[in-house]
């Protein structure tokens, strides 16, 4: 590192524009920054020596230069907000209704919003703020933040640090506000002093010179909201891993005990009861709102659940003790709080398929007795089915939420909406068997534009070729199996949340509003006296608020002969 020394004394490092010490120009740095450009000093930085200006050669300082620089700061907020506002135009997954066409991304964004949706969907929109280059981009704000920092902070609190009251005659006669007086007693100069300590400005002299200063922690506001910044950023980086931040959903069915997501297996919830209240219809104050809608509205949804905690296993394999730790009422208003998650009451299912029965018959005797019967748990169904009198059932495939498309038949959900089964039957006493298929075809393929008669059934074992909505899809079978009655369940959806992250998020917070405050309401002011013969040298500067300067000076220097200083900016 080359230096600079001023004929001061003072060993400036390379890049000083004004010395530390005495505030002379370097006359070979006045380039940067325009100082050589301008009658007045630039003293946004005390003149100090940055990195990004005065090291351009490696391929570390042209990163440190392009992260210092605040445009490079400005454009990437800008590219995170619209960003942010693509990511507003569509609710992201997590949001998608609990009563949308489908909660799979890939079928709800298209179908519900068209060619926009499936853009969006496409471009990665849709889970937008966990994206990869969406943290990417929030990372590069905050290493912008960082550096932008440092690279003015360490060298601005050196500069300010070092300043001394003797200052070089050119650094007082190209401040901002300047005047010069003749002769000035050394009573004036100590009414003047004492003036300024009313005005609880902080004196520091040498050698008859002068320097009152009062509010130089003001300079470091921007960088306090750097700080808050940054602790905001880390918190919403943090906010990617499952310890920080939790947005589950859970679909709980009545009398059924399911373990919560994203607690390892330590918490269980039994959904005892789901209680939905309805606006009468025949209520004069919601009447027109019902018939408008076209549908009953809901007036209160609820989950009356239990929270169980499980044990400890002490032997590997061990059934799972569950402890009961509270009983309540989840309703949209009132979540339940338990072990650092909360439970909200988001959505809800009041028809879900349960439990099919299915009877056999003849295929061509439509006044055949039923020759056997046999019903399928849909959240657990076997893989086969034996029945008294002989015959044999095989579930050879099962579509919980079947579709059928062009490129055949295939499951858009996991739930049982809309069930349907390829059945493998063998009648008594024989090895032959017979394939069926059981679902609603017509509606698995209303409103897609799609003719069942031609739609080519895959996967569906041994069975390839075209099929019409019939139980019988080749055409041979003897038996058929028909849906008998069905069990519905209700369940609700319940949204599992932890925020580890909250403080955080209220620490940078107040940290960024101290930092305004901190700026915006306190100015760095400095007032030079420097004798010459039998006068003086008045100078003064601000950060900000120039006329609260200038009325300072002038209640300093009233009733004195030390002329009034004149804005330079002005001439």
């Amino acid at each position: 590192m080359n230096h600079i020394k001023c004929e001061c004394g003072h060993v400036n490092p390379e890049g000083t524009v004004l010395c530390e010490a005495c505030g002379k120009p370097i006359a070979e740095n006045q380039h940067i920054d325009g100082n050589d450009k301008k009658k007045l000093l630039n003293m946004r930085y005390e003149g100090s020596a940055r990195r990004s200006t005065t090291y351009n050669k490696t391929i570390i300082d042209k990163i440190w230069n392009f992260f210092s620089s605040v445009k490079v700061g400005v454009w990437l907020i800008v590219l995170a907000l619209i960003a942010s506002g693509i990511g507003t135009i569509f609710p992201q997954e997590q949001y998608i209704p609990s009563d949308a066409i489908s909660r799979d991304p890939q079928i709800f964004y298209p179908e519900t919003y068209g060619i926009f949706g499936k853009i969006f969907y496409q471009l990665g929109f849709h889970n937008l703020y966990s994206s990869w280059w969406y943290l990417i981009l929030i990372a590069l704000i905050g290493v912008s933040l960082v550096v932008c920092s440092l690279d003015r902070f360490v060298p601005l609190y050196k500069a300010l640090k070092r300043q001394q009251p003797k200052r070089h005659e050119t650094f007082i006669n190209r401040q901002r506000f300047y005047s010069e007086t003749d002769h000035v007693s050394s009573e004036d100069l100590n009414t003047v002093k004492e003036r300024l300590l009313q005005q609880r400005y902080k004196i520091t002299e040498e050698d008859g010179h002068i320097v009152a200063e009062k509010g130089r922690f003001s300079r470091w506001g921007p960088y306090v909201n750097h700080i808050g910044l940054i602790i905001i950023l880390i918190a919403a980086l943090l906010r990617i891993t499952p310890f920080m931040y939790l947005n589950e959903y859970l679909w709980v069915r009545e009398g059924e005990v399911k373990v919560v997501p994203g607690t390892d297996g330590e918490y269980y919830i039994e959904n005892k009861e789901f209680v939905l209240d309805t606006y009468a219809e025949d209520d004069e104050r919601f009447k027109d709102a019902i018939a408008k809608q076209g549908r009953v509205i809901p007036s209160n949804f609820q989950t009356n659940a239990i929270i169980y905690q499980a044990e400890d296993q002490e032997v590997i394999g061990a059934e799972t003790k569950l402890n009961k730790i509270t009983d309540d009422e989840i309703s949209m208003n009132h979540p339940v709080k338990f072990g650092g998650y909360t439970l909200y009451q988001q959505g809800y299912q009041l028809n879900e398929f349960s439990k099919m029965t299915f009877k056999i018959y003849e295929m061509n005797d439509p006044d055949a007795d039923v020759l056997g019967e046999f019903t399928v748990d849909l959240f657990n169904p076997k893989t086969e089915y034996k029945l008294d009198n002989g015959f044999k059932v095989e579930v050879t495939e099962y579509y919980p939420d079947y579709i059928i498309t062009e490129d055949g038949i295939s499951s858009k959900t996991k739930d049982s909406n809309n069930p349907a089964f390829v059945f493998k039957l063998f009648p008594p006493n024989s090895e032959e068997s017979e394939i069926s298929f059981v679902g609603n075809v017509l509606g698995a393929v209303e409103g897609l534009g799609i003719d069942p008669t031609v739609v080519e059934l895959q996967p569906m074992g041994n069975v390839i070729g075209s099929f019409a909505p019939s139980v019988d899809p080749t055409g041979e079978n003897n038996y058929r199996i028909l849906i008998d009655s069905i069990d519905f369940d209700r369940k609700s959806g319940l949204s599992v949340k932890r925020d580890r992250t909250l403080p955080l998020f209220i620490i940078g917070a107040l940290i960024f509003m101290i930092g305004v405050v901190q700026g915006m309401y306190w100015q760095h002011r400095r007032i030079w006296i420097h004798p010459k013969k039998q006068g003086i040298l008045l100078a003064g500067h601000t950060n900000k608020n120039w006329f609260g300067l200038k009325k300072d000076i002038e209640k300093a220097i009233e009733n004195t002969p030390i002329q009034m200083v004149k804005d330079q900016n002005n001439e």
